[in-house]
């Protein structure tokens, strides 16, 4: 790693969320199928959990495969759904002491892929230094309108009354009401959208793009990702002399 990237140990995001794209495209430029930019990129996903790990990130959630993935060439989903069943290497986990977890639609995987992140989060579940989410089958306006139905569900029976909805409502309903925000979000491969991605939790996340393809990004880059988002003052909503009084107190 590079030394010269300085990193304060005080000011660590507790939550990161990435967006690793380019995962086609980096084996396209080599000539390559899509699938092993893809075994590339699982790569690069143990080195940057370790990683996390090591800085002290409490939470590390990637987005794997969205909703809108299922509708790719059934060569690739396939290749995809066997990447995730050869990539949960229980060992990883328990060597780092991570904790797996997934959020997303799990009854549209195939029951093989299911049974194993089941048997992956039971068997990690007493891990303590990091969770390690994935985010599979996933999108945020499905999650969203999932929370609303439960919410409507609620009211219609009488358990919940319309005017005790509140933002913490809604985010206790939500598939990731385990886990705080991301305090930081990263896209790689160069694309500048949240593409349907914890878009109610990243309200106030601090955004971070840069065009480096997922498989070619290396623990130096994340690094750069934290040192970029440590020299952000994070408002929310207030102003800077209000935040500065809040730190000063």
């Amino acid at each position: 790693m590079n030394s010269t990237i300085h990193i304060d140990p005080e000011r660590i995001p507790q939550h990161v969320a990435i967006i690793m794209d380019g995962n086609g495209r980096w084996a396209k430029q080599r000539g390559l199928h899509r699938n092993i930019g893809h075994q590339q990129g699982v790569e690069t996903v143990k080195r940057i959990t370790e990683l996390s790990t090591r800085l002290g990130i409490k939470y590390l959630t990637l987005y794997t495969f969205s909703t809108e993935n299922w509708s790719r060439p059934s060569d690739e989903v396939a290749a995809l759904m066997g990447l995730v069943l050869d990539s949960l290497e229980e060992e990883i986990f328990m060597a780092n002491n991570v904790r797996f977890r997934m959020i997303g639609d799990a009854d549209r995987l195939p029951q093989a892929v299911r049974d194993r992140i089941r048997q992956c989060e039971e068997r990690t579940s007493g891990n303590t230094k990091m969770t390690m989410v994935i985010a599979m089958s996933y999108s945020s306006r499905w999650e969203i309108t999932n929370a609303a139905r439960e919410l409507a569900t609620m009211a219609k029976d009488g358990k919940l009354a319309p005017t005790d909805i509140t933002e913490q409502t809604i985010s206790d309903h939500l598939t990731t009401a385990f886990m705080p925000d991301p305090d930081l979000l990263i896209r790689t491969g160069g694309e500048l959208r949240l593409s349907n991605y914890l878009m109610w939790q990243c309200a106030y996340s601090e955004l971070y793009f840069c065009d480096t393809y997922w498989p070619d990004f290396t623990e130096d880059e994340m690094l750069k990702a934290i040192s970029d988002y440590q020299q952000r003052e994070r408002r929310y909503g207030k102003t800077s002399e209000q935040i500065t009084s809040i730190h000063e107190e």
